[in-house]
């Protein structure tokens, strides 16, 4: 098989893998009432609204990051990714941050499945021109693969929400 077209399988495998971890993710929480969604993981542990808004905001990270435009919600940010799950009680309610969650999903998923092999295999907008000609591995796709493996994780601390009901 030749280089491309390995490469255009790996792309394939890398996206379908996302669309699957987002879709089950999107399924997990949409199962989960207000209430197990307000619950810690585990004792002392983060709550479900928590890694909801968690995900949200990374996701939301991955537009600049990826060079397709402004964060939706900047200010998730702050909540969601430079603060832990208790350091302030103000957060969205779970049915807008779910709202959130699926205009990012709208916009990253239009992106995603419009980018090119050439594409994914470019550097992500973290990284210059001259650290990217050393390290070529800190491209595009590679941000996909870690944001799939991280929503998977968490994704697992999730379903333990679901187990305590």
């Amino acid at each position: 098989m030749e280089t491309n077209t390995q490469a255009a399988l790996l792309v394939k495998m890398t996206v379908a893998a996302w669309d699957t971890q987002n879709n089950y993710f999107t399924k997990l929480i949409d199962m989960l009432s207000d209430e197990q969604m307000k619950s810690e993981i585990a004792p002392g542990r983060n709550t479900g609204v928590y890694l909801l808004g968690h995900l949200a905001a990374v996701s939301d990270a991955m537009l600049p990051l990826l060079g397709w435009g402004d964060k939706l919600f900047p200010e998730l940010e702050e909540v969601f990714i430079k603060n832990p799950d208790k350091a302030t009680a103000e957060k969205p309610s779970v049915a807008e941050l779910k709202e959130k969650l699926q205009a990012v999903n709208t916009t990253l998923s239009s992106h995603i499945h419009a980018t090119t092999l050439d594409q994914w295999l470019d550097r992500h907008m973290a990284v210059s021109h001259e650290d990217f000609a050393k390290e070529p591995h800190r491209n595009r796709l590679n941000v996909l693969i870690s944001r799939t493996n991280h929503m998977a994780n968490h994704i697992g601390q999730l379903l333990l929400l679901k187990q305590a009901s």
